[in-house]
Formats: structure tokens, C-alpha cells, sequence
């Protein structure tokens, strides 16, 4: 299942390859919100490749992503099931550890990394790296069990910006088990460096639901230029090696020392003085009212876990209220009596269980993803 939307074919002769290798071994839905040149274009390159179809006319979120995610959901058939960025370059390998993972899993995180890089996308792996060494990256892929989606009323909110981290605190919100191999490497190919630049704010924006790293990145500059003034260039340069140092360890965990270049740790220091930068920038976006996004302005990042949650226990009680009333022999009790007789612990205690935010995570906002559905097997399509 592959949601996107194009402006241009550019990297079309690309991408059908990549498709024709996919078809091999998985079942593939084209979900394309493109224009109709371009979706008549793309309908003939993959005839007999994927099934391509429109977003579902019913599904208006303002994150068109998510309405091709959740088009793509409803289409499939297999129980595994593949998101991944348009980007995203999986081989036998990685979808057979994806497919082995979602037996024990819910949602599964592999990391992303870039197949070759240029100035910028080594820029970019630093970030990565600093995410790795504290927790986990957010990459541009996740597996998930189609059942699972299914329980969470067939999909996630795409009124937010971070539709990734939506999407991981929805499954935790419902009580999913999320895994995030660290070693399960996954390949990325580098946008250009007029995209690069494109999304710098919007990244920055995306902290905003995770108000302790937004307030940790709005802090250096002040720290920055008070060093500055005073002279204190000792604390700069220990700072700056330190931010090395962390980006070191996570190159060094699960075996990342042989996919990262160690000149990428060097770069931690510029992407942090660039996320400190753009922090400011989208807090001033968010005070205007939000930051641009297809023709539109996205206020919210994403919702916390507890907000997902005080939200699902809502809809529980207002279920329970409905039966209790057309329950026979119930006529005589009001619903909010009724709706006193369960609630979210008892109707789901593993929804209790609030896995923590670890690391310094985002991920880019894109265009277009891809969701590939899972066959039982690695051999023959679903």
C-alpha cells in the first residue's frame, strides 16, 4: 500500500522499479492523491504491478498522508502491513525481519538510513544519531498488524503535522506493543537539497508535542550567546564535544558503527545550532497560528498519549451508556448512571502501561508514503 501525492514524475522510472522488485514478494496498493495527469501516468506505469486507487472521498484530514494510510488500510488483506515513505527502499532481507517481527508485535520502528551521502543528508544523519543514542529514531517506516488498526477504529488522527508520533501514540494509547530494533536497518534515499531546506522549520515545528525537547533546543541559543558575551569558550567546545560524543554512541549501538560514517558525529554540533534556530521559528509559526502545510496551516504537532486516552475512555463511556439504555429492564437508570459501570482499566488494562518518550526523535513530514501489505509467506504474493 502505497499513499502518495506528486507534483512532478521526476523520480517516477525509479520508484516502478522498486515497485517491480516489491511485487515479487508482496501485495502492493497504489494510494494516489496525485493530479489526474499524473494518476492516469502513474496508473499505466504499474498496471499489473499494484492496485491503484484514489484516497477514500470520505477521509478529509488536513495531513493528506494519513488519508492515503488509512485508504490503504481499509484495502488490505494481509495481517502485516508496511508503511513506508516513498523513499524508503526495503530488499528481501529487511521484509522478511519485518514480517518475522509483527509476530510479536504490534507496531515495529526499524531504522533508517541514507543509501549515499551528500553534504545535507550527512547533516541530517547526525540528528539520527543523537536520537539513537538516547532512545530510538523516528524513521520514515513502521510495521503494523492490520488487526490491531482495526481495533483502533481503522486508523489515527490527520488533523497534526507529526502524523509518525500520532500514529505511535494512538497504538499506545490502545494498549499496542511496540518494538524498536535498532539493528534492523532500512535503506533511505536522500532528498534534494531545496527539500532539505523545505522542511527545516516544519521539523522543528513537530517538537512542539514534545514540549521537553522543544524547551531544551529553545534554550541553546540564550545559552549560546551568553558564552559568547561573557567569553567563555571552554564551555562551548565542551558543549560542542559532548554533543559529539553523544552522537558517537548512538553510531557505535546495534552495530551502527559499519552503516554510519563516523564524519557524521562531527556534524551533531551544526544540526543542533540549526533545530535551535528553527525552534524559535516554529514557535513563532505556532503563535501565528500554525505552519503552512499543502495550501493549508497545521496548528497541532500531535496529542499526548494521556490526551489519546482521556479521548478513548470518553468513547467507552458514551458506548456503555448507549447499551446500558437499550438493554432491556435499563429504562429507568440514566446514562450517566450507566456509564459509571466501567471504565478504561477495566475495559483495557494494558492501556494503562504509558511506554516513555526516549531520545531526541522527529521525523520528516513527506509528500507521499508507502504502505506495503504483508503476504504470509516471502515466496508468493498474498
Amino acid at each position: 500500500m502505497l499513499p502518495l501525492r506528486w507534483e512532478d514524475d521526476s523520480g517516477l522510472a525509479e520508484l516502478t522499479a522498486y515497485l517491480r522488485f516489491l511485487s515479487r514478494h508482496v501485495r502492493i496498493i497504489v494510494v494516489d492523491g496525485s493530479a489526474t495527469p499524473l494518476f492516469e501516468r502513474h496508473a499505466a506505469a504499474w498496471r499489473g504491478l499494484a492496485e491503484h486507487v484514489r484516497p477514500a472521498p470520505d477521509l478529509r484530514f488536513a495531513n493528506g498522508k494519513v488519508n492515503g494510510v488509512i485508504t490503504g488500510l481499509r484495502l488490505a488483506r494481509a495481517e502485516h502491513v508496511i508503511i513506508a515513505d516513498d523513499d524508503v527502499r526495503y530488499d528481501r532481507h529487511t521484509l522478511a525481519r519485518m514480517n518475522s517481527l509483527l509476530a510479536g508485535a504490534d507496531l515495529v520502528r526499524p531504522q533508517n538510513h541514507f543509501t549515499h551521502l551528500p553534504w545535507h543528508a550527512l547533516w541530517d544523519t547526525a540528528r539520527t544519531l543523537l536520537n539513537r543514542s538516547l532512545g530510538a529514531d523516528y524513521p520514515g517506516t513502521f510495521g503494523l498488524r492490520r488487526s490491531f488498526a482495526e481495533r483502533m477504529g481503522g486508523g489515527y488522527d490527520g488533523d497534526v503535522l507529526f502524523e509518525n508520533l500520532e500514529l505511535i501514540r494512538t497504538v499506545r494509547a490502545h494498549g499496542g506493543r511496540e518494538i524498536r530494533p535498532l539493528d534492523l536497518y532500512v535503506r533511505r534515499l536522500p532528498p534534494d537539497a531545496a527539500r532539505f531546506w523545505d522542511q527545516r522549520v516544519r521539523q522543528a515545528y513537530d517538537d512542539l508535542a514534545q514540549p521537553v525537547r522543544m524547551a531544551l533546543f529553545l534554550s541553546v541559543l540564550p545559552a549560546v550567546a551568553a558564552c559568547l558575551l561573557r567569553r567563555k569558550y571552554t564551555a562551548l567546545a565542551a558543549g560542542a564535544a559532548l554533543t559529539v560524543g553523544l552522537a558517537e554512541v548512538g553510531r557505535r549501538r546495534a552495530g551502527g558503527s559499519r552503516i554510519f560514517p563516523a564524519t557524521a558525529a562531527l556534524c551533531a554540533p551544526i544540526w543542533v545550532l540549526e533545530r535551535a534556530t528553527c525552534s524559535w521559528l516554529a514557535l513563532a509559526a505556532c503563535l501565528r497560528g500554525g505552519v503552512p502545510y499543502a495550501g493549508r496551516r497545521l496548528h497541532r504537532a500531535a496529542h499526548s498519549v494521556r490526551r489519546l486516552r482521556r479521548d478513548l475512555h470518553t468513547q467507552s463511556a458514551r458506548k456503555m451508556d448507549r447499551q446500558e439504555v437499550d438493554r432491556p429492564g435499563r429504562e429507568g437508570r440514566s446514562p450517566g448512571q450507566a456509564g459509571r459501570s466501567g471504565s478504561l482499566a477495566a475495559l483495557n488494562p494494558a492501556a494503562l502501561c504509558d511506554p516513555s518518550q526516549n531520545g531526541l526523535t522527529d521525523d520528516n513530514p513527506h509528500r507521499h508514503n508507502a504502505t506495503v501489505a504483508r503476504p504470509a509467506g516471502m515466496d508468493s504474493p498474498s
